[in-house]
């Protein structure tokens, strides 16, 4: 039914949770792809409040280069652990606004699927960090699976 699953990873535990969410959905695949998706947001956009402070340009680069060097490190842990329990799987890093950057790779990428968690805030809480799960579940044209938190055993 679904041959290519985006599952969007933000280096929590808790956005982890998918993933055995995600072997399930792949073993009642024939031939599925399962895509790990990082959002690295940009730093430069808040980089007037940087520059106010007297930081440098350079020290915002480096700290972006190493950022999106995290993840690419993390993803590939992540992947490697995916292979070995027989889930074809690749990674992508993007930049930009979460929510943005999931629906656009969805759309971009012929995404079947999107598996992802939602860290369960409410009320003032949700309002000022915003919900990345709850645009995309509101915005995506293809089935998003939402993991809450009580779905979740932590370690």
């Amino acid at each position: 039914m679904y041959r290519k699953i985006l599952a969007p990873l933000d280096g929590s535990e808790l956005s982890e949770c998918t993933l055995s969410h995600l072997k399930a959905v792949a073993s009642g695949c024939q031939i599925p792809e399962a895509v790990l998706l990082h959002v690295v947001q940009p730093i430069e956009e808040e980089y007037q409040h940087y520059q106010h402070r007297g930081i440098p340009e350079e020290t915002i680069d480096q700290a972006e280069k190493d950022i999106e060097d995290h993840a690419r490190d993390y993803l590939s842990k992540v992947a490697d652990r995916m292979k070995k329990e027989g889930i074809r799987v690749s990674t992508a890093i993007v930049r930009g606004k979460p929510a943005d950057e999931i629906l656009e790779y969805a759309r971009k990428n012929g995404v079947d699927l999107i598996l992802m968690s939602t860290h369960g805030r409410s009320g003032l809480a949700r309002w000022a960090f915003g919900s990345v799960a709850d645009r995309v579940l509101r915005q995506a044209a293809v089935p998003v699976l939402v993991i809450p938190p009580q779905g979740c055993r932590l370690s």
